[in-house]
């Protein structure tokens, strides 16, 4: 199978997990349909910019942007606030496997009966590398998604809604 078709199939997942947890946040029937096309442009954009070695912080964070733009100008058209867009895209997003394989190391660490100098330092080194990328994929997560959603939007959703 070539790469394009697994970076399809791998963002369609995306989407799917995306409308996953929409569900589970009872979004309105009628943005399904926009939470996975938010979650699957999001896989997309993430898995290509893998595919072509960048770094997952940046790609993250990039996929994030691409999540919070779309959020803010679909927002406009269908008449939802932007955060019933953006959110559930961004769950499927976040590093569980960093997490998973620093914590994995720290019991590893805490569990260690030699007193191997090399191992620890070894061990000591994938708890701060995997804690380290879990840490700076969350902020560009964070940010990706908060900055175009403060520095876009001039008004609600529904023209006039906001005192002025």
């Amino acid at each position: 199978m070539s790469i394009y078709l697994q970076i399809i199939e791998v963002s369609f997942w995306a989407g799917l997990a995306a409308v996953g947890f929409g569900v589970l946040f009872n979004i309105p029937k009628k943005t399904i349909l926009t939470v996975f096309l938010l979650g699957f442009l999001g896989g997309v954009t993430k898995f290509f910019l893998l595919n072509f070695e960048v770094n997952i912080i940046l790609a993250s964070l990039l996929a994030s942007i691409t999540i919070g733009l779309l959020s803010i100008r679909l927002a406009h058209v269908i008449h939802y606030p932007p955060v019933v867009f953006a959110i559930p895209p961004m769950i499927p997003m976040i590093p569980g496997f960093y997490a998973y394989q620093a914590l994995i190391a720290i019991m590893k660490y805490a569990l260690l009966e030699s007193t191997n100098h090399v191992e620890q330092l070894v061990l000591i080194s994938k708890i701060f590398y995997n804690g380290f990328t879990m840490l700076f994929i969350l902020i560009a997560l964070i940010l990706g998604i908060s900055l175009p959603m403060l520095l876009l939007r001039k008004s609600s959703v529904k023209e006039g809604a906001l005192p002025k």
